[in-house]
């Protein structure tokens, strides 16, 4: 069945500094931009700025975490690759604002035994597209 067109619920996120901490603790990334206030106001943003691949963070508190996606997109978890990931930011995102989010599958391909499936996400702060990502999932055919 394709799955075109299927949408998912994502709960506005507020960024915590401590989230964008964490976050770049966890993939090594030392830029003190995402640990100091002061650091990241001299390198010319307004506050502390998310790393380009923190947008996972908010999908996942926000409610589409891996778990959710293989259910509501009926996939079997063990034939599932993460195929590919883009960012395409229109504006810095950074602690304390709220996003608010929308998804939506935009295309379903079956090929070859397999069916590559892309989902877009819209992310909006005060009513302002910031940020759409596009990823692209994978499920291979036993």
């Amino acid at each position: 069945m394709n799955k075109t067109g299927l949408t998912f619920t994502i709960d506005s996120f507020q960024i915590e500094p401590g989230k964008i901490k964490e976050f770049a603790m966890a993939i090594g990334d030392n830029n003190p931009i995402y640990y100091d206030k002061y650091t990241a106001i001299n390198e010319g943003y307004e506050g502390i700025p998310i790393p380009p691949t923190f947008p996972t963070v908010i999908e996942m508190w926000g409610g589409l975490d891996f778990e959710t996606l293989i259910n509501k997109l009926d996939l079997n978890p063990l034939m599932v690759l993460h195929g590919e990931q883009e960012y395409e930011y229109y504006s810095d995102i950074l602690a304390g604002d709220i996003i608010s989010c929308s998804a939506e599958v935009i295309s379903h391909i079956e090929k070859r035994r397999m069916d590559f499936i892309t989902i877009e996400v819209v992310y909006k702060r005060d009513g302002q597209v910031v940020l759409i990502s596009k990823s692209n999932i994978i499920e291979r055919k036993g």
